[in-house]
């Protein structure tokens, strides 16, 4: 039998049938290969589904028209809104610093507050050549509502009142037994009307029965002077009243403003009522008594020329918790409103910084 003539002797295969499995074989890998290529593209989808899920919280998902060719604009391709925004701090207000005022004479150290009796204000300069006190008023206590000074642990200071015949009777063994040291007496006081000297009516008794207590005393007069020799007269006036009976604390002056009402001495200038104070205090001290000047802190610093009343010791009238008079003063009124023992009604209540019985 005779052969095709493409029959391959070796294979036993003719060429047209070498071809025919080569082509159904590149056939055959074609398809797998799509088969494989199917397959990829599933998981990358499912990929991206996944993808689209975790951003959705993020991206606005409200239908927007696509843009067309050649109208993107740079904000299109912002991704950053993509992801949550960043938590800030909210600032901290400041307060703004208040503003320093130069030469502000409530705070400089060199002025002192002084009201007016109209009650205005004004910042007095502190002189520099007046005495100053020393007090440490850290170490003052108000004890059962009685002021206290005490140095190293021990007091040093002394209780008192001042009376007139406005307590009317006194008790002064009573005042005693309250721990009261010592007591200011009003001899007498001079009109501020009619200029007329009036004898305190319970002076003489006071005197004898405070001074039988055991009561440090010590008296004042209330001026109203408008010449020397009336102030010499009021002194003569306090040592006559005195007779023979020895006090211990000082005979003050007080020269003070009559309260809602006009007095004979608003008229005075500071130079006249410097000179009738310091006839007065002269006057008692030749006759061999210690001496104070009472005023409170308007009277003293404005009223009168401190400079040249240095020599005598102040009593000070000032109804604060601390007093912030800056000049030396030995004697304090510190409450005109007190309650002792032994006394109807209120009382003026004094700290002594200085024991002068033993002066």
């Amino acid at each position: 039998m005779k052969l095709p003539d493409d029959f391959d002797q070796h294979s036993g295969m003719t060429p047209t049938v070498v071809m025919t499995i080569v082509i159904v074989t590149l056939f055959v890998a074609a398809i797998l290969a799509a088969v494989l290529l199917m397959n990829r593209g599933g998981d990358n989808g499912q990929r991206r589904a996944d993808m689209g899920k975790e951003t959705s919280a993020f991206i606005d998902d409200t239908p927007q028209e696509a843009p067309t060719k050649g109208e993107l604009h740079p904000d299109d391709l912002d991704f950053w809104d993509l992801y949550p925004p960043e938590e800030t701090q909210e600032p901290v207000e400041t307060e703004t610093p208040k503003e320093v005022v130069e030469n502000d004479p409530s705070t400089d150290g060199r002025h002192t507050r002084v009201v007016k009796p109209d009650g205005t204000e004004e910042w007095v300069l502190i002189s520099p050549y007046l005495p100053k006190h020393d007090y440490d008023f850290t170490r003052l206590v108000c004890q059962s509502d009685r002021m206290k000074y005490f140095e190293n642990g021990k007091q040093t200071s002394y209780e008192g009142i001042d009376l007139s015949e406005v307590q009317d009777y006194v008790d002064f063994a009573a005042v005693k037994k309250s721990g009261i040291d010592f007591v200011m007496l009003r001899v007498g006081a001079r009109g501020y009307s009619t200029g007329q000297m009036i004898l305190d009516e319970y002076f003489a008794d006071n005197l004898k029965r405070a001074t039988d207590a055991g009561l440090e005393v010590g008296v004042y007069f209330f001026s109203q002077a408008i010449t020397e020799q009336e102030a010499v007269e009021e002194a003569n006036m306090v040592i006559e009243s005195l007779g023979e009976y020895e006090i211990s604390y000082p005979v003050a002056y007080d020269m003070e403003r009559v309260a809602n009402d006009s007095s004979r001495t608003d008229v005075l200038s500071k130079t006249e009522r410097t000179d009738i104070a310091l006839a007065f205090l002269k006057q008692i001290e030749d006759a061999g008594y210690q001496t104070l000047l009472y005023g409170n802190k308007e009277w003293l610093i404005r009223q009168i020329d401190l400079s040249k009343l240095t020599a005598y010791d102040v009593w000070l009238s000032q109804e604060e918790d601390i007093p912030d008079y800056p000049y030396r003063f030995t004697m304090w009124q510190y409450d005109r409103g007190g309650i002792v023992d032994g006394v109807s009604g209120y009382v003026d209540l004094n700290i002594s910084f200085v024991d002068y019985s033993e002066k």
